[in-house]
C-alpha cells in the first residue's frame, strides 16, 4: 500500500503544467524537459491514472498557465518568468497555453490556472478547491521535478495535506537533475511512488467498494 492511500485518505490527482508551451517539441520553451517527459512516456501513465481517479469519482485537477498578453500582474523577477516574460510565452488564447491532449480535461475535472509564478499554490484557486472536494491527499504527477512539483510538495505540506509523487509520470529538466531531486529532496516531502503502484491502490479500492459483503 502507498503511504498516504493507505488508509483509506481521499485523493486527488494533480497533473502539473502539461502544456503544449512546456511539453510540445514544436513550442516548448524548455527543448530538455520536453525531451525527458517524452522519453519518460509521463504522459500515458497519466492519462492512465486520470482514468483510475475518475472511475472511482476521485478528483482529477489540471494546473494551467494562461498569461495575460499585456503581462499584466506578472512578476518577472527569477530567471525563468524573465525568459517567459522577454519571448511572450504561454500567453491566454493561444496555443502554447492548451493542454497536450492526451491528458486534456474531461468533463468533471477541475482546472486551476494561474497567470504569474511558478508553483501550482500561487495565485490559484488550488487550495480552496481541494479543501471544498474533502482531499486529504494529492497525488502529484506532470512538470516540472526541479521546480513546480518541488514546489507543489512543499506547498502540499505546509498546507497539511499528505503528497505522493508518481516518479515514473514525472519529468525534470534532465534525467540528471530529475533523480537527484527526487532521491535528495522530493523524498523527504513527499512518499515516492510509481503509477503501477497507484493504480494497484485505486484498484483495491475499487474492489472493495463494489464487492458485496458476505453473509
Amino acid at each position: 500500500m502507498v503511504h498516504g492511500l493507505d488508509r483509506g485518505e481521499r485523493a486527488a490527482l494533480v497533473v502539473s503544467e502539461c502544456l503544449r508551451g512546456t511539453l510540445d517539441p514544436e513550442l516548448a520553451i524548455f527543448a530538455g524537459l520536453a525531451e525527458q517527459a517524452a522519453a519518460r512516456g509521463i504522459l500515458a501513465r497519466i492519462a492512465a491514472l486520470a482514468a483510475d481517479f475518475r472511475t472511482l469519482e476521485l478528483p482529477v485537477v489540471h494546473i494551467h498557465v494562461a498569461h495575460r498578453p499585456d503581462f499584466g500582474a506578472f512578476s518577472d523577477t527569477n530567471p525563468v518568468s524573465a525568459k517567459v516574460r522577454r519571448e511572450r510565452r504561454v500567453l491566454a488564447g493561444t496555443p502554447q497555453a492548451e493542454p497536450m491532449p492526451q491528458v486534456a480535461p474531461q468533463p468533471g475535472d477541475y482546472v486551476s490556472t494561474r497567470r504569474s509564478g511558478l508553483a501550482m499554490w500561487y495565485g490559484t484557486d488550488l487550495d480552496s478547491t481541494l479543501r471544498n472536494l474533502r482531499v486529504d491527499t494529492v497525488v502529484l504527477t506532470g512538470v516540472s521535478t526541479n521546480m513546480a512539483l518541488l514546489a507543489g510538495a512543499l506547498g502540499a505540506t505546509d498546507r497539511g495535506y499528505r503528497s505522493v509523487l508518481v516518479e515514473d509520470a514525472t519529468a525534470g529538466a534532465s534525467a540528471e537533475s530529475h533523480a537527484w531531486i527526487v532521491a535528495n529532496q522530493l523524498r523527504m516531502l513527499s512518499t515516492i511512488a510509481r503509477a503501477d503502484e497507484i493504480h494497484a491502490d485505486l484498484t483495491r479500492r475499487d474492489a472493495a467498494t463494489t464487492t458485496p459483503p458476505r453473509h
